[in-house]
This record gives structure tokens, sequence and C-alpha cells, in this order.
């Protein structure tokens, strides 16, 4: 029968569109199907800042592709060496991920981001996100993530449409996949809704590139816990597992911690909390290591400097969903304030509570203030007079329990500020199990003709946990190698 293109990918983010470049560069006809229109196009890609984690050799290297700043002069970037990137992986994971997969994003990861900027794709250095700036003028970066792309999100959805169109991808927008083709065993085709109609499109490959099952109450409550149903969707409300149930019906294996996901700090009282096209990544509080967290009861309940935020943010959601009320604050003081990522903690509307005094801001936050000033108390006098240093683990730690374990400035100064945060949801952790090449593999271990997986429905890589960063580099990068067999 009539086909109507080399190639359908289904999804129009970072990781579809990795996949469809790679097809057309290589003379493939593409469809791309994307569920969304107009702002509502690009999955979670859109709401990310943009930030990809990549193994490189230091500031000399990464100015090779990256956009060209007057600070770069007065810039340290450490290097961070494809063993450091498969450690961090490995660590964070505890040891839940796929070593195969693992090994190639950390192998891949920059040669993947120097070929999307080849392709017209732009990235930059995240200062406002990933250094601090020093007495002497001078930036220091640290956490082992340092690129992103020009404009976030925003922009790197943008620059993969151009590069899409100047490639001769067909991009088909409003496009609702559903079911996947299948003739003598191997995948044909894609059924797909499209203004209340039904459509059959025929390829010889179909790559599934369309994000895992965050934005499916039902499916949360079912895979995650009865919690995970009242946690808030960051990102597209478009991700409800379509193609994951598709994969599964033509015999797909599941992949990766399906109990499990990414999930972070969410601006809790912001009337616009769900799928902000505006605000987008902004929602999230990540300055958190700073200061300390309480609960609606006052007490502290996690160690709120582990390890740099890169590596603790995308866990640590799960904690304040578990929560009395799935509700926690972070409290900083004047001498901390200045410190926090102006993006997120000055954004319009941010929920901000202020106070002259500790009791007066458990007012504010509706706790009781006798247990949370003892917290404060005995926090501040179990907190050692090491150096601050956010760019280092400093080991400025106040030994109560839970401990902190580093960035623990006494909560002294007035004025003093909370903000209250819930649980914001990312991505699922599981999937459809694919190899390295993103072939997508059935129950006895056998790749299913015609059929790739890549982003976030690829199982595997991430289990509880996952280093910053490395979710832009996996769809890129498994993105690429779907797309380059389809």
């Amino acid at each position: 029968m009539h086909n109507d293109a080399d190639v359908i990918v289904v999804g129009g983010g970072n990781a579809g569109f990795s996949a469809a470049h790679a097809a057309a560069e290589r003379g493939r006809s593409v469809i791309l199907l994307e569920r969304g229109e107009g702002p509502t196009a690009g999955g979670n890609s859109f709401f990310t800042a943009g930030a990809t984690r990549i193994a490189h050799e230091g500031l000399e290297q990464l100015q090779e592709f990256v956009e060209a700043d007057e600070r770069h002069g007065a810039s340290t970037v450490p290097p961070y060496s494809p063993q450091d990137y498969l450690d961090d992986l490995e660590r964070v994971t505890e040891g839940r991920n796929d070593p195969e997969l693992s090994a190639v994003l950390v192998a891949e990861a920059q040669p993947t981001l120097r070929w999307l900027a080849g392709l017209g794709l732009k990235y930059r250095l995240m200062y406002e996100r990933q250094a601090y700036s020093r007495p002497d003028g001078s930036f220091l970066f640290w956490g082992g993530l340092h690129v992103g792309n020009v404009g976030g999100g925003e922009g790197l959805i943008a620059d993969h449409t151009a590069v899409a169109e100047r490639l001769g991808e067909d991009v088909r927008y409003g496009h609702r996949a559903l079911e996947l083709v299948v003739e003598d065993g191997r995948v044909v085709g894609v059924v797909a809704e499209h203004d209340g109609q039904r459509v059959t499109l025929r390829a010889e490959s179909v790559v599934l590139a369309a994000g895992g099952f965050e934005s499916d109450a039902a499916l949360r409550a079912e895979h995650l816990g009865e919690r995970w149903a009242a946690a808030k969707v960051r990102g597209t409300a478009f991700n409800v597992g379509d193609m994951i149930r598709a994969g599964l019906d033509v015999g797909a294996a599941k992949g990766g911690d399906w109990s499990s996901c990414h999930s972070v700090q969410w601006d809790a009282f912001h009337p616009e909390n769900e799928g902000n096209l505006e605000l987008t990544n902004r929602l999230t509080r990540q300055s958190y290591p700073l200061g300390i967290l309480v609960n609606r009861e006052g007490r502290r309940f996690l160690d709120e400097g582990a390890d740099f935020r890169n590596f603790t943010y995308a866990k640590y959601g799960k904690v304040i969903l578990e929560q009395p009320g799935s509700l926690a604050f972070q409290v900083f003081d004047a001498a901390t304030r200045p410190l926090l990522r102006a993006e997120e903690y000055e954004m319009p509307g941010v929920s901000e509570l202020k106070a002259d005094s500790l009791e007066e801001l458990a007012a504010l936050m509706e706790i009781p203030a006798e247990e949370f000033v003892r917290t404060v108390e005995e926090f501040n006098a179990a907190t050692n007079d090491a150096e601050l240093d956010p760019t280092v683990k400093d080991g400025k730690a106040s030994a109560v329990t839970p401990p902190k374990s580093n960035w623990a400035s006494p909560i002294a100064e007035g004025p003093f500020y909370a903000y209250p945060v819930t649980c914001g949801i990312t991505f699922t952790f599981g999937g459809l199990k694919g190899d390295v090449e993103g072939r997508v593999i059935d129950e006895d271990g056998t790749p299913i003709p015609g059929l790739l997986v890549c982003g976030e429905m690829l199982g595997g890589l991430f289990s509880s946990n996952y280093p910053g960063g490395s979710g832009l580099a996996a769809g890129a990068v498994f993105g690429r190698r779907a797309g380059s067999i389809a």
C-alpha cells in the first residue's frame, strides 16, 4: 500500500524533533505528528529551562559551539568528565539506571549538541541558573550542568521548528496519535485523531516520542500512588500515555521504573500553577539549599543541603507531596534572600510571605508559631562557623535532625521570607523498553519491526531521581539514534 512518508514521528518535543532531523538529513521523508497547536505545541520541552547535561573539558571546549558572551573571560567552568557524568547517573538513581543506555548518553551528549548547534539550535552558558558571581566580579559554575538553550524551552522549540522547516519535514499540528497499525508483525503506521476525524497514516518506520503519562491523574494514582492524583502538572496537559498504551497493545515490554517520576518544589498558591505557558519553568523554587524547609507543623523534614540542587531537586517534590496537606514552606532571612534565583523568586505573582519576626511569619504561613520558632532556634544553634560557599559542598552544616549537610546559614536576620511549595510533577520514569538504537523491544527481548522510541517514553535511564539536564540530553541523543535508523 502507499506510504504517506518514510518515517512518522509522534511527538513534537526535543526528542521527536531530534529524530525527525536525523531521518530527514538521511533523505527520508518525515511526517511529525504533534497534538498541540500554536502555543500548546512542543510538549514538555517548551516548559523547560533548556538546561542540557553534557560531558566536557571546560570553557575553551564549550566556546566552540555556545553563543559568545562578554562574561566568558571572567568565568571558570570546571571540566565535567564522562566518568563524572556516569557516576552522577549511578549515584542519584541508586544504581537502577540501565548501564548500556547510560553509556551511550554519556558518550554522545556533547557530540549530539554539537550536531544540533550545526543545524541551527543556539546554546549558551547558564549564568543565571548554574553560576555564582564572586566578589572580584568573576563567575564560577557548579554542579556539572553548564549549557542551555538560548531562550530556554521556548527558544529550543522555536529553533527545532525552524530546522524542521528548512529540512522539509511535514509537521502536522493538532494530531492526537492513538493507535499503531500492524501488518504481518511489523508496525506500518499510526491512527490519529484530527478535527474530530480518525486519520490513518502509513510509513516504513514509526518513532514514538510522545512523552510519559504524568498528565493523567488516574494513571498517576495507579502507578505512583494515590497521593499523586493531587500533584500539579508542570508541563503539557497532553502526556496522558496514549502511545505508551498503543505500544503495549502491540507487544512492547515495559521499560524503566513505573513507580517513580521527576517531581519538584512548585509554587503552591499561584492561581495558574499548572501548564503555565507564560511563566513555564519560573514556577519552580530551586534555591532551597540556601534556606530551610518546614511543613505545616513547623518542622523540618529533609536535608536541604544533602547535595547540589542539580542532584536533589527532581526527588524532593515527592517528599513535599508526603507532607501534611502536600505543602511546605521554604524559609530564608534577609542575609540569604539576595542569593535566590531572581527568575523564580521575583517572577510576576510569586507566592511570597514576608515578616519582621519569626512569629509573624508563622502567622502568615498559618502554622504553629511555637514549634516553628523552636525549629529555627535549634537549627541556628547547631550551625557551625564554616564559610558559606554555594559553589562547592562547603561543609557549613547544622547538626540537627534531620541534618543540613551544607550551606546551613542561620535564619536570624529580619525580615524573614517564606515561599509555599507543593509537588509539581514533570515526567514519569516508566515507559517502553528500547535498546540503545531506540528500537522497541517485546517481552522476549526481540525488536518490534518498524517501531522505535525516544525521549520520556524510553524507560530505563532514571529511577527515583535524575541528574538535572540529563532529560533533554537523553531526548536528543536517543532521538538522533532512532531517527538515524528509522
